[in-house]
């Protein structure tokens, strides 16, 4: 139960600063808590933070979301020993691993710069993928 109360947790977190970036990026949140050389903003304005035309804090928000469902889903007395929700939360997980990946090589090599918020997710996704790995490994036998 407590791999999944922490997927959901982490999933709230970063659905709600991913929302945070994308409502600064609409100009509806203020000024944009970056802190150091201003990378956010150049992340969040380069042609990498757009995918298939949406925005990637966008994708990003939704996302965290689906992930905080399904771990909810999973956390229901008759669900906490059941594979689905493990299943549905790799199935969410390791495509944002991937995802991850391509904006953080955008971000370094090819912006060569740094956003602090994007970094966040980027060791959340990661932290998640274990959880999603251990509660998988856990189910097994389900």
């Amino acid at each position: 139960m407590r791999l999944r109360q922490t997927t959901a947790l982490l999933a709230l977190v970063n659905a709600l600063v991913a929302t945070y970036l994308h409502l600064w990026k609409l100009g509806l949140a203020g000024e944009l808590s970056c802190g150091g050389a201003g990378g956010c903003a150049v992340v969040q304005f380069s042609s990498w933070s757009w995918f298939l035309g949406v925005d990637v804090a966008l994708i990003g928000a939704i996302g965290y979301m689906l992930i905080l469902a399904a771990a909810l889903w999973g956390l229901r007395e008759t669900r906490l020993d059941a594979r689905g929700p493990a299943l549905a939360l790799a199935a969410l997980v390791y495509p944002a691993i991937l995802f991850t990946i391509r904006l953080k090589y955008a971000e370094w090599i090819v912006l060569r710069t740094f956003c602090p918020w994007c970094a966040i997710s980027a060791v959340s996704i990661t932290v998640l993928g274990v959880l999603v790995a251990l509660d998988l490994r856990r189910t097994r036998g389900a």
